[in-house]
C-alpha cells in the first residue's frame, strides 16, 4: 500500500531464515515473519504503478553472507532489468543521475565493499570472491539515538597548561566489529551506498556524492538546533535519511517537517500509522504530479547557502496569504454525538519553518454538517513559501475541550490556486470523503 501511495524508498528489515531463505520482519518483535523472495514480488508488482520514477530499497541487513547471496539472486532474478545493474553514462560517478534518468528502475541501498568503479572492474575481471568484511564502530545508528548528551562533532584534544586541566572519566575506546559483506549483494548497490555518518566535516573531506548517510531522529533534531548551516550544506552535497527513535514501539511517526526544512532527502515514516505525520507527508507530495520527488528549494541546494530555518535572511520572498472561509458542504456526520449531528468548525494551519507556524480556527456552527456557513476571513503572513504547507482540518466540537476529527486536506501553499476553491476532504487515512469539501476563496500576493 505504500507504493501505491507514491513512496519511493522502502526499508526492509532482513534477517537469515529456515531452510537458506531470507525472512523480513522487525527484528526482536512479534512482527509476522515474510520470506524476502515474497515481498522482491510484491515490490516488482507494484513499484511503478503511482509513479515511474525510481524506487530505493534500503536494506537493513543483518543476513549472513550465504543469505545475502540468496538475497541477491532474487533481487536479479525477479526484478530484472527494472534493478539497476550498472552505472548511466561516465565510468567514474563525480555527480548523482536525476531521476528523470532513472525512471522505472529500482536501487539498493545497502553498504558496499568497495567504490562503484573498482565493483565495475572486478565485475569485468569475473572475480570469483565470496564475501569480504566491512570494518565498522561497535556503536550502531540507533545507539546515536540513546545518548541525549553525546556531543555534536567528535572531541577534539585542545593543549592547556597542567594546572587548567580537569579530571573526566576515561571515554571508553569504541570496538571495532566486521560486517561481513557478500559480493553478489555488494555488486547491486550503484548509487545508494550506505556509508555510516561521524560528523558534517568528515564527511565534507571524505565522502563520495554516491554515499547516503541515516540518522535518527533525536541526533538530526539536534543537529538542526545547534548545526543547522552545516546540516543544509550537508543534505546540499549527500543523500541523508532520517529514522524514527528505536522506542517508538507503536509505530509512531515524528514531525517530518522539521528535517525538510533542513533539506533531508529522505525522511522515514510509519505509513501504517495515520495522524498529521502522515498528512503533512502526503500534502507535501501531492506537489509534481504526486510523482514521488520534488525538487528542494535552490537555498536549500546551494552549496553556499547562508539559509537557515532560524534564520531566514534573504532568501525566500515573503507572502500575504487571505483564506475567506464561505462554507461546507456535505460533511462527515459526527460518530460520538448522541443526534449524530455535528457541530462543525474548520482550524486552518501552517508548517514550516518555525516563524511560519501558525494556528486559526473559525467559529462554530451548531447541528449543520450539511451545508454550515462562516463568511471568515484569516489572514497569515509566510516567510518561506517554498517550504510551506497549509492544512485544513474540519472537526465536531464535542465539548470544550475536546473534539472530534471529521475530515482534511493538506497541500503546499505554492500549490494553492487564487480565486474561489472547493477543498476535498479526506479522511484520517488518506481517503477521499465524498462529497465533502470546505469552500473558500484564496488570495496572496
Amino acid at each position: 500500500s505504500a507504493l501505491l501511495k507514491g513512496c519511493r524508498c522502502l526499508e526492509i528489515d532482513c534477517w537469515d531464515g529456515s531452510n537458506n531463505q531470507p525472512i523480513v520482519y522487525h527484528g526482536h518483535t512479534l512482527t509476522s515473519k515474510i520470506l524476502f523472495s515474497s515481498v522482491i514480488q510484491v515490490i516488482e508488482k507494484y513499484a511503478f504503478v503511482a509513479s515511474d520514477y525510481p524506487v530505493v530499497l534500503s536494506l537493513e541487513n543483518h543476513c549472513s553472507p550465504k543469505q545475502q547471496e540468496v538475497m541477491a539472486d532474487y533481487l536479479e532474478d525477479i526484478l530484472g532489468d527494472k534493478l539497476l545493474t550498472s552505472t548511466i553514462g561516465d565510468a567514474v560517478v563525480t555527480k548523482l543521475p536525476s531521476p528523470e534518468a532513472l525512471k522505472y528502475k529500482i536501487l539498493v541501498k545497502n553498504k558496499k565493499i568497495e567504490t562503484i568503479e573498482q565493483s565495475m572492474v572486478r565485475r569485468d575481471l569475473d572475480s570469483n570472491d565470496e564475501a569480504e568484511e566491512v570494518s565498522e564502530s561497535e556503536t550502531s545508528d540507533e545507539d546515536d539515538d540513546s545518548d541525549e548528551e553525546a556531543p555534536l562533532y567528535p572531541r577534539t584534544y585542545s593543549p592547556k597548561r597542567k594546572s587548567d586541566r580537569r579530571s573526566s572519566p576515561p571515554r571508553k575506546k569504541a570496538k571495532v566489529k566486521k560486517i561481513k559483506i557478500a559480493l553478489a549483494l555488494s555488486d547491486l548497490v550503484i548509487y545508494t551506498k550506505s556509508e555510516k555518518f561521524v560528523s558534517f566535516a568528515r564527511s565534507l573531506a571524505k565522502q563520495k556524492c554516491y554515499e547516503n548517510n541515516s540518522i535518527g531522529e533525536l541526533r538530526a533534531r539536534k543537529f538542526v538546533k545547534h548545526s543547522a548551516r552545516d546540516f543544509i550544506s550537508h543534505t546540499a552535497r549527500f543523500i541523508t535519511r532520517i529514522y524514527p527513535k528505536g522506542t517508538r514501539a507503536t509505530s509512531s511517526n515524528y514531525n517530518p517537517q522539521e528535517f525538510w526544512n533542513v533539506g533531508c532527502q529522505m525522511v522515514a515514516l510509519n505509513f501504517q500509522t495515520p495522524g498529521l505525520q502522515m498528512e503533512l507527508q502526503n500534502g507535501k507530495f501531492l506537489d509534481n504530479g504526486g510523482c514521488g520527488y520534488i525538487l528542494k528549494p535552490e537555498f536549500l541546494r546551494n552549496l553556499n547557502s547562508t539559509f537557515t530555518p532560524h534564520s531566514v535572511g534573504t532568501c525566500s520572498k515573503s507572502i500575504s496569504l487571505s483564506i475567506k472561509l464561505i462554507s461546507g458542504h456535505q460533511l462527515p456526520p459526527s460518530t460520538l454525538s448522541k443526534t449524530n449531528k455535528a457541530d462543525p468548525l474548520v482550524q486552518i494551519e501552517i508548517y514550516g519553518v518555525p516563524a511560519d507556524q501558525a494556528k486559526k480556527k473559525s467559529s462554530v456552527v451548531k447541528s449543520n454538517a450539511l451545508s454550515p456557513r462562516w463568511d471568515e476571513t484569516f489572514s497569515f503572513t509566510i516567510q518561506v513559501p517554498e517550504l510551506a504547507l497549509i492544512r485544513f482540518c474540519v472537526k465536531d466540537e464535542i465539548s470544550l475541550v475536546s473534539n472530534e476529527f471529521l475530515g482534511q486536506y493538506t497541500l503546499p501553499v505554492q500549490s494553492l490556486n487564487k480565486g474561489y476553491r472547493n477543498i476535498p476532504l479526506l479522511s484520517r487515512d488518506g481517503s477521499k470523503l465524498e462529497a465533502a469539501s470546505l469552500f473558500a476563496h484564496i488570495w496572496y500576493y
